[in-house]
């Protein structure tokens, strides 16, 4: 699977284990000693290296002195979605992104107050899969590199790699943390994102795991197949998705909604960019769409829009609440830096960063011990289509 462009235009998602390609847009930042910092600030900075020239007692590194005040510099904005990469780190995430270099099939998200980064799915037959990682566990560590708190996109540079490679994970698992070291071998992954059925009284599912540059060809393929059944209801199952492409995502929605608007973003300074559907494809059947804590962004713009049209209702629980835009802006010396540029809003105009989606019908996923493959989640969404086929 490969990200395009749009994918870090909208980076609205929480992070793929498997393969994204991205393209880093121009920027033109000065140095840290061209005017950017207060005489003040310099003057501590100064009296800090004559400090360390005098006293430190290892080595110094000059160089790595200079990239600590880049991070730090960064850091300061206190976002978790804006990072700056030295020149090692801009290699692994290029390297990583690139489509010769493999990953493990796993789909992670990361806490926004915690940072704390959670397994949300492992794909079926995948290098994951086959290490023992499990949908729930806490990725604690990747070879010696601890990773709460660390930017998401980092980790998953530190994660991919070239095909046949083994990469050691470590990772928290059940109620008493319980610390299991793996090791997976890197591979090409070839996800299907979409998965479908017919369930009862003619109702179709589509599961839809991540927002890829796949997707929208095997959301399409899905419905088409359903729609052969002559299916009078759907349900879309968005939970534990943690989102991706923007463009992907519109061009679902451009074929289940009326004309109008999907979603918009606006900018520092006000610059609003639209994203419309037309009037070619409009899906008429009751629709409910299931949610959890899990589905981020590009999840959230789909829920958002068929909310605001009413052309579904939303199950579930509140959702994660990213309605943020991040670019990556290459600073011409071999590093980058990561910046949170916009922020997105529904048809109506609704902000859900910090907040999410609210459900419609609100239910928490209840586990049945004596029937593990009983879903009480779904089973409501499915009662509500057919509250509105009768």
């Amino acid at each position: 699977m490969e990200h395009k462009k749009g994918f870090i235009k909208g980076a609205l998602t929480g992070a793929l284990l498997t393969l994204l390609v991205v393209s880093l847009a121009a920027c033109g930042l000065q140095h840290i000693n061209e005017g950017i910092i207060s005489s003040d600030t310099e003057t501590k900075l100064s009296y800090l290296k004559k400090l360390i020239d005098e006293t430190y007692l290892h080595d110094i590194k000059e160089k790595d002195l200079n990239e600590g005040i880049y991070k730090g510099y960064v850091e300061g904005l206190g976002d978790q979605y804006s990072a700056y990469y030295d020149k090692k780190e801009t290699k692994e995430l290029s390297e990583s992104l690139d489509g010769s270099f493999s990953g493990i099939g796993a789909v992670m998200t990361q806490d926004a107050s915690s940072g704390v980064i959670t397994i949300t799915q492992v794909y079926d037959d995948s290098p994951a899969k086959k290490a023992g990682i499990k949908a729930g566990d806490i990725l604690y560590r990747v070879e010696e590199k601890t990773v709460t708190g660390k930017d998401l996109d980092k980790v998953v540079s530190w994660i991919k790699g070239k095909k046949g490679t083994k990469v050691n994970l470590t990772l928290l698992r059940g109620t008493n943390s319980d610390k299991i070291k793996v090791t997976a071998t890197r591979d090409v992954i070839n996800v299907e994102t979409v998965k479908y059925k017919v369930l009862e009284n003619q109702i179709g599912y589509i599961s839809i795991s991540e927002f890829d540059s796949v997707t929208g060809a095997q959301f399409a393929k899905a419905l088409k197949q359903l729609q052969k059944k002559n299916i009078e209801g759907l349900v879309v199952d968005l939970r534990n998705n943690p989102g991706g492409s923007l463009s992907t995502v519109c061009d679902i929605l451009d074929s289940i909604l009326p004309k109008g608007l999907i979603v918009y973003t606006k900018d520092k300074n006000g610059k609003k960019e639209e994203y419309t559907s037309d009037e070619k494809h409009r899906l008429n059947l009751p629709m409910s769409v299931l949610v959890n804590g899990q589905s981020a962004s590009a999840s959230e713009i789909f829920a958002g829009a068929v909310q605001d049209y009413g052309k579904a209702e939303i199950i579930g629980t509140q959702t994660y609440g990213k309605g943020v835009v991040q670019n990556l802006f290459d600073l011409k010396d071999g590093t980058c830096v990561k910046l949170t540029t916009s922020e997105y809003f529904t048809p109506k105009g609704r902000n859900i960063d910090g907040k999410g989606i609210t459900p419609d019908v609100k239910i928490e996923y209840k586990y049945n011990a004596k029937d593990p493959k009983a879903d009480n989640q779904l089973d409501k969404a499915v009662s509500v289509v057919k509250d509105k086929i009768k």
